[in-house]
């Protein structure tokens, strides 16, 4: 996942709000979002790669999402999946603080990733290229391929844009919350972050919503909870076969206990 935008307490409604898009290469084969077979507490997509995810909920509450950090020079081509972390969180028991914890010894085999873990709306920040635990306080946060609420162009945009969505005290339509996700609009070259993959790649990498011949915005993901435990969760795909261009999938259910 490549761009992560959460509203915590900061609508009457919405006791939390994330909206979230997933860039991958094209080729590499993916699971629409579902219930797990194995796990039927677990609505995730599925990397079909290395088994893992980058966004899941479970019945009970339970949330993690994974962004890569990114940092080339430091890549580890025999790392293990970051999308382990997520199903790691999501199937346990453990709460979130504890399990960041005990991650911490562990994160350096990784490549660079930041990782959001929590129970309903207490959710905690932890980056293996960042300095330590840290609790996600109420508020608009936004997350890309660097530390939380670095302001990146990208992560700018879609901030401001779900700060002037969620102003309203009304309850916005999903459709409104996707379509911040949908904004192809480029940035400056003087506005853009230099993280090593050269500014051609920077451009693209850009946007909010990436597109280009080999890799780009594959699915865009809304999580809707209300104060009353209600969850409304949408996975929108980006599909570039004919016929098959963008469908969505939905679900909803209470949060049990």
């Amino acid at each position: 996942m490549c761009l992560l935008l959460l509203a915590l307490d900061a609508h009457p409604v919405y006791k939390l709000v994330i909206a979230a898009n997933r860039d991958e290469f094209y080729e590499r084969p993916t699971a629409d979002a579902g219930f797990w077979n194995e796990r039927p507490d677990i609505l995730a997509g599925r990397d079909m790669r290395s088994k893992g995810t980058w966004f899941g909920i479970t019945r009970k509450g339970r949330i993690a999402a994974v962004t890569n950090y990114r940092d080339p020079a430091a890549a580890m081509p025999d790392a293990p999946s970051r999308g382990h972390l997520v199903s790691e969180f999501l199937a346990g028991q453990e709460d979130p603080g504890t399990y960041l914890t005990r991650l911490q010894p562990r994160a350096a085999a990784y490549n660079g990733f930041n990782l959001v873990a929590g129970i309903k709306e207490q959710l905690f920040w932890y980056s293996n290229r960042g300095s330590g635990i840290h609790r996600i306080p109420p508020g608009i946060h936004g997350l890309s391929n660097h530390l939380l609420n670095t302001p990146w162009p990208k992560v700018s945009r879609g901030k401001t844009a779900l700060h002037q969505l969620l102003a309203d005290a009304s309850e916005p339509p999903a459709e409104r919350f996707l379509d911040i996700l949908l904004d192809r609009s480029i940035p400056k070259d003087e506005t853009l972050p230099n993280t090593g993959v050269g500014m051609e790649w920077e451009r693209i990498l850009s946007p909010v919503f990436i597109a280009s011949p080999d890799y780009g915005t594959r699915s865009s993901t809304l999580l809707l909870m209300d104060r009353k435990g209600h969850v409304t969760f949408v996975e929108r795909t980006h599909d570039r076969r004919p016929g098959r261009e963008v469908y969505d999938a939905v679900f909803e259910f209470k949060i049990e206990g």
